[in-house]
């Protein structure tokens, strides 16, 4: 990577205002209260954070110190004592919130359950017990390999509970990623499923574990904790497997919180790498409580009345933060869906929107584009008029997908809040509040109260407005990660080592290429791995690809460089197409075109290959690296553990 700013080419114009009738009711209405909050938080971060940490948590004993800076190393709240589940559920039993839906829950066959925060409560308290009866204690790792029922989350929040840091791995994974983070998460216990369904199949899951656990190549793991789900046929190994409903019915529903040290180890979530180690992304209790629980209440502006539906896997950090953590922390109703649009119900997101009167809807670009993709008709044959707020997450949206967002499915009367955060940060850090800025379609706007973020140069100086460059956070959030699980070395050469201090000042490198406009909001226009160098240009993929979807007959694009001995490399397009439109050399020429006209002559993509689909991951991010290696006539390696589809790589590769 060299010191050369990312070229902004792509502009975009339009913006919207929050509706009046969203601001008559927001908790923040004003873009000067916006401001107020920013301002208090940045004049002194310290006293900021403790005031919310006081007012907004339970704690069992008070902090002695709010912030120690080590840099990179940061504790939050030092010596407070707290724990994350208390927070989540036993506070709320003593108010009007007891007998409210705590978790609405969907089978994707169509079974259903409403479980209140009494009935949470108790549930998390037997779970809690079966895991200390199996042996598990305060400072293990437990390993939670679920598909998205509700006993993912009761699991997630009985670690919690005793003290055991939880380590969830994606049902999706193979068995050797799940060995893989097993190992390295040195996990004592594994919580599962028989199996799940997802897309109308069951997916298997505890023939998975005894594929990973197979021969003792876990020596770490001692009792498997069973799940049935699907009712598949399942081997049980005496003396180390035990189902849940059996432990169930002799257990009891008293398990008092553990006192938890604010620092001590919550959870290890590891993100997909390209080789190599699993990279296990550390985060502890009091910061990570604290910012969950007060950024789900900024960005989302919740209220109590609302039915909140964030559609990611808790196995990804928006599960945690934002469908577990953050929304049970604030007594809110979360909606969990087992499965996702699939051929035998194109329209079931819509159905559960309509069933629940979902009124906070949280989704991912890639969905979004699949749906404009299946057609207008199925989000326009439900009654969608409980909405009153639409986000997006995962990755940069792009502007015409947003206007189809908020066309469509938000009937031009929602605001969306398009939040930029990574698994290390632990929850968003820029973002819209929905109330009181208005959004720009494709832009994450403005950073959250208590964020400091600046787009530089590999030598930490301010680039120019408009300019691109290196997206940096200048000053530790309660909710960062702590370090790499086991390797505090990769952590601070992967994410402090990039941009050296200057004068003092330390800058957490995010690895995304963006620009801030003139209004002083933040345009994240790719991960840097991702941009172009067309001779000497550098362009963020994310422009192009937005360039792209703006074509009518396209659906969703992925760009990547191509290399070429004079340029040093090409713009190479993988493009899929609206359904009422067919592959053709004269529609691959007139995209060309067309992105010329939308950005300039330099963007022109050289190359275009029409597909199917996209390698994705299971949270639904287009695995760049793969279509690099295949537009360069390489055979793709590193880790595909990841990936949601293996065939949508192999019809690729036989197509190049």
């Amino acid at each position: 990577m060299n010191d050369i700013a990312i070229e902004s080419i792509l502009q975009e114009e339009r913006k919207f205002n929050p509706p009046d009738q969203f601001v008559q009711k927001a908790k923040i209405n004003s873009f000067e209260q916006y401001q107020q909050l920013y301002n208090k938080a940045k004049k002194d971060p310290e006293a900021f954070w403790a005031e919310l940490a006081a007012n907004e948590l339970h704690w069992f004993k008070k902090w002695e110190q709010v912030l120690d800076w080590k840099p990179p190393f940061a504790k939050w709240f030092v010596g407070g004592k707290l724990n994350i589940s208390y927070n989540c559920l036993d506070r709320h039993l003593n108010t009007a919130r007891k007998n409210k839906a705590a978790i609405i829950w969907e089978g994707e066959p169509g079974d259903s359950r409403t479980i209140t925060y009494a009935q949470l409560h108790r549930e998390v308290c037997q779970f809690a017990n079966a895991l200390k009866e199996l042996g598990a204690k305060k400072g293990d790792k437990v390993a939670i390999y679920m598909p998205m029922i509700p006993e993912a989350a009761i699991a997630m929040l009985a670690c919690a509970r005793i003290g055991a840091a939880h380590t969830v791995i994606f049902g999706g994974f193979s068995a050797e990623a799940l060995k893989d983070r097993l190992v390295d998460a040195e996990v004592k216990v594994v919580i599962t499923a028989d199996g799940g369904y997802r897309k109308d199949k069951v997916v298997a899951l505890k023939t998975q574990v005894d594929l990973a656990l197979a021969e003792n190549s876990v020596p770490s793991v001692q009792k498997v904790l069973v799940v049935q789900r699907s009712k598949e046929l399942t081997q049980m190994q005496p003396e180390r497997d035990y189902w849940w409903h059996d432990l169930q019915k002799t257990v009891s529903a008293d398990c008092p919180a553990e006192e938890m040290d604010s620092e001590d180890l919550l959870f290890i979530l590891y993100t997909s790498g390209t080789t190599g180690k699993p990279k296990g992304v550390v985060h502890t209790t009091g910061g990570y409580n604290l910012y969950t629980h007060m950024t789900t209440q900024w960005i989302f502006d919740l209220q109590e009345t609302d039915v909140y539906w964030c559609t990611a896997d808790v196995g990804w950090i928006t599960g945690h933060s934002y469908i577990v953590y953050g929304p049970l922390s604030n007594g809110a109703t979360t909606v969990m869906y087992e499965g996702v649009s699939r051929p035998s119900n194109p329209g079931c997101m819509w159905d559960i929107i309509e069933k629940y009167g979902v009124t906070i809807f949280y989704t991912a670009p890639t969905a979004i584009r699949a749906w404009i993709k299946m057609g207008d008709s199925y989000p326009n044959s439900r009654n969608l008029t409980s909405l009153r707020l639409l986000g997006t997450v995962g990755e940069p949206i792009n502007p015409e997908a947003w206007i189809w967002y908020h066309r469509i499915i938000g009937a031009e009367r929602c605001p969306i809040v398009d939040t930029w955060w990574q698994t290390e940060t632990g929850g968003v850090m820029i973002s819209p509040l929905p109330g009181a800025i208005a959004t720009k379609p494709g832009s994450c706007t403005l950073p959250l109260p208590g964020v400091l973020v600046e787009i530089v140069d590999l030598d930490g100086n301010a680039v120019k407005t408009n300019e691109g460059g290196y997206l940096a956070i200048k000053y530790p959030w309660p909710s960062m990660m702590r370090t790499v699980y086991n390797n505090p070395e990769r952590f601070r050469q992967s994410y402090w080592e990039h941009i050296p201090p200057k004068d003092g000042q330390y800058f957490y490198f995010a690895g995304d290429g963006a620009r801030e406009d003139t209004d002083g909001y933040f345009w994240v226009m790719g991960r840097v791995d991702d941009v172009i160098n067309v001779a000497g240009h550098r362009l963020g993929t994310m422009e192009i690809e937005s360039a792209l979807v703006s074509h009518q007959a396209v659906a969703e694009a992925a760009v990547v460089g191509k290399p070429d001995e004079i340029k040093g490399e090409d713009i190479f397009a993988f493009v899929t197409l609206e359904g009422s439109y067919s592959a053709s050399e004269s529609l691959a020429n007139e995209l060309k075109q067309h992105v010329a006209r939308e950005i300039g002559a330099i963007a022109r993509p050289g190359e275009i290959r029409f597909t199917e689909a996209l390698p994705k991951t299971r949270s639904g991010k287009i695995m760049r690296r793969l279509l690099r290696g295949l537009a360069a006539g390489q055979d793709v390696a590193g880790d595909t553990s990841t990936l949601e589809d293996l065939s949508v790589l192999d019809k690729l590769r036989e197509a190049i």
